[in-house]
């Protein structure tokens, strides 16, 4: 019985050691932590992540730097571009000051025990941070309070772009921060090196597009719950023209060259001089839309690759209704030649027959006048005078006809070998302005 009641005596006076040991042990680990990080006392005694620096005093100033690390992808069908940048905010809380001239590196995840801005991304439709090995973030905390948070966002943001020049044309895209909540009076963005902020954008080596400049701005966005600060990098991009012109300008120059062809073949080679019609018709077709279907979504405007190729298609079906008025004037000259009663014999008929008419007339009145019956009473009734009226009315309408024909005359084509002729010249000469024209409005207006 004793020795059941010593064993259990030492048995609780072992656990009471152990107990105290460990307890002992919890308060060393923790002053070795706080020692080696500096400043990290104040993330856990006394520190409000949820209140800002300087709260209920003045903004806090948060300067801003960025680079592009690349511009992946610019639609114009959806119009936006896709980015991946480093986003680095700079700004001081005096409640992490610290003795000493050094800085140091946290650790990523302690940024969820700081106050940090809460910065976005003005007309982003999507964005999402790196986290390939772990999160892409990095916090520095300096002696003085100064915190950089820096960050690698890859975001798609929306970009208005006019593509009535197209390909010609030259886009303005924004990348644009804003604060979502903390307005003006609590913080001030700023660009901390003006446009030297901006690093990488100028050595972007784009597929369509060359970055021609950029700059930053300071600006504000007045909204119903007060003024937000907003910092903005406008960017313009000059597209590149030299694929277009290759794949697009000159196959349909082309083929409106190729449609002049039939202007050197003889009227009679009809099957030669509709398949090169119909031929540069349907592939003029062809590559109006293809060059289309790239931008399926933008169909709604009038682009400049639009009008030239519009331009080519009336060249091309010109051509081909050149040779069918050629061709038909031929036929009806070829026609003409063969012998027909004609309407100026027709007239001469009538004109003969109107003359006897009256001669027969006059003779009558004339031996009324002689031989003075007054028995008899010639009236003038007795003589038909229809077959007359009948005859004027003809007349005119003969007469009418010969107008007409020589109206028509001075419209039609003499001698149908000239249309080609002439043609060989217009066509080209007046395709010539119409690039002109074309090229001076779109690269200098």
């Amino acid at each position: 019985m004793f020795y059941r009641y010593f064993c259990f005596l030492s048995l609780c006076l072992f656990l009471l050691i152990q107990r105290r040991c460990s307890l002992g042990h919890i308060p060393n680990l923790h002053s070795s932590d706080t020692t080696s990080l500096p400043g990290f006392e104040n993330l856990t005694m006394g520190y409000n992540k949820y209140l800002r620096p300087y709260f209920g005093g003045e903004p806090v100033q948060i300067a801003m730097s960025l680079d592009v690390a690349s511009i992946s992808s610019i639609s114009e069908s959806d119009m936006d571009y896709t980015a991946t940048i480093y986003l680095r905010q700079r700004w001081t809380d005096p409640r992490l000051v610290f003795h000493g001239n050094k800085s140091f590196t946290l650790d990523a995840r302690l940024v969820e025990l700081l106050w940090v801005p809460d910065t976005y991304i003005v007309e982003s439709k999507r964005s999402f941070l790196h986290d390939v090995t772990v999160g892409n973030r990095l916090i520095r905390l300096f002696s003085n309070g100064t915190i950089l948070y820096a960050l690698r966002i890859t975001t798609t943001v929306a970009c208005n772009m006019d593509l009535s020049k197209y390909p010609m044309d030259t886009q303005t895209c924004r990348l644009q921060l804003e604060s979502w909540g903390y307005d003006e009076n609590d913080v001030i963005f700023t660009w901390l090196r003006g446009n030297d902020s901006v690093h990488g954008i100028e050595k972007l080596r784009l597929s369509q597009y060359t970055v021609e400049r950029y700059y930053t701005l300071v600006s504000k966005s007045q909204q119903e719950t007060g003024s937000y600060p907003r910092l903005i990098l406008q960017f313009e991009l000059r597209r590149n023209v030299l694929y277009f012109i290759l794949e697009t300008y000159v196959p349909s120059t082309l083929l409106v060259m190729l449609s002049w062809v039939s202007f050197w073949i003889t009227l009679d080679s009809v099957p030669a001089r509709t398949c090169i019609g119909v031929t540069t018709v349907l592939s003029m077709t062809t590559l109006m839309i293809g060059s289309r279907s790239s931008l399926s979504k933008t169909n709604c405007f009038i682009k400049a690759i639009d009008v030239y190729l519009g331009i080519c298609f009336s060249f091309i079906f010109g051509a081909l209704v050149e040779y069918a008025v050629a061709h038909y004037s031929s036929s009806q000259k070829c026609a003409a030649k063969a012998p027909q009663e004609g309407p100026a014999n027709e007239l001469t008929k009538e004109m003969e027959e109107v003359n006897i008419t009256n001669i027969l007339n006059s003779s009558i009145t004339s031996y009324k006048r002689k031989i003075s019956l007054t028995s008899i009473e010639i009236s003038t009734d007795n003589v038909n005078c229809s077959g007359l009226t009948m005859k004027t009315h003809e007349k005119i309408k003969c007469v009418l006809r010969n107008k007409m024909h020589r109206i028509i005359g001075y419209f039609t084509i003499q001698n149908p070998s000239n249309v080609d002729h002439y043609s060989k010249l217009l066509f080209p000469l007046f395709f010539m302005l119409v690039n002109v024209f074309y090229w001076a409005y779109y690269l200098y207006f």
